[in-house]
């Protein structure tokens, strides 16, 4: 199982000032303000085919989200993924990662920590800084080593903001670079996110998914449907690395999680989540 859609999960409790090119918020909107949370997604088998087909899959992710536009936003991420496959036997996966990002988004630090099948794997711990001409990343583990990339490059919490900004503004898709530390520490993917109408309606029943997003304050908060594909950076025609469908509600919290790896997919069912209330100094002083 692959990082990257975690970090979509991310939230934060304060906006940002828009960066260069972001569409500004509609008159009257408030600033976007996304919840600290700890939410907890039970993982199984959606559907599976082609020639790494998969029999089973269950697993659960933790995510713990905390921070302030003032100290920054600190996420800890653990996600367990047993698969079973006549082709390829049993696989275990515990995937533990820990980012930091500073309230500008200008900084990020990553670190994660494999298990598979009961064997560690090399750990990747590293750093990166974006400007505005580009993005520097130095790693540590597996080995030192450094690159860069040019043009703009959104860490996760700036791209979660930057697609709920852009549901606001009616915008319908919204095509970013982003890196998020994942894999070897060395990709830069294209996104592409498709962006579907809003609604404020509870959230419909689908075989008693999201139970907690259909009670309490989340019930009637306005959400959209995303289609976010990641691509490995080329030119031309190219196939989605994975896809990701969710409702984004307006908060940054994900429902109706679906991840779709081309011979396999895993639904995302959250079977719990703490909200807890943003420090008011930090929405006063240091928020955007």
């Amino acid at each position: 199982m692959r990082l990257a859609p975690l970090c979509l999960l991310l939230t934060v409790n304060a906006a940002l000032a828009a960066p260069p090119g972001q569409t500004a918020p509609p008159a009257g909107e408030p600033p976007v303000r996304l919840a600290n949370h700890k939410a907890v997604y039970d993982l199984s088998l959606a559907g599976s085919s082609g020639t790494r087909a998969v029999e089973s899959a269950r697993g659960r992710i933790v995510l713990d989200f905390s921070g302030d536009a003032c100290r920054g936003y600190t996420m800890q991420t653990r996600q367990v993924t047993m698969l079973s496959s006549s082709e390829s036997g049993d696989r275990t996966s515990d995937l533990r990662n820990t980012t930091y990002e500073s309230g500008e988004g200008d900084s990020f630090r990553f670190k994660t920590v494999t298990i598979l099948n009961g064997v560690p794997t090399p750990a990747v711990d590293g750093t990166a800084d974006r400007s505005a001409e580009g993005m520097k990343v130095k790693l540590k583990e597996p080995k030192r080593d450094q690159f860069g990339a040019s043009g703009e490059v959104l860490f996760p919490s700036r791209h979660m903001r930057r697609l709920v900004e852009a549901a606001r503004a009616g915008e319908t898709t919204l095509g970013v670079k982003v890196f998020d530390g994942s894999d070897d520490g060395r990709k830069v993917y294209d996104t592409l996110a498709v962006i579907g109408r809003p609604s404020a309606q509870p959230a419909a029943a689908k075989a008693d998914r999201d139970k907690p997003l259909r009670e309490g304050p989340l019930a009637s908060m306005r959400r959209w449907p995303v289609t976010l594909s990641y691509f490995t950076p080329g030119e031309g025609e190219r196939t989605p690395v994975y896809t990701l469908t969710f409702d984004l509600y307006e908060n940054g919290v994900s429902g109706a999680l679906h991840l779709d790896y081309g011979d396999f997919s895993i639904d995302g069912d959250l079977k719990s989540i703490e909200l807890t209330k943003a420090d008011p100094k930090a929405e006063g002083e240091c928020g955007r």
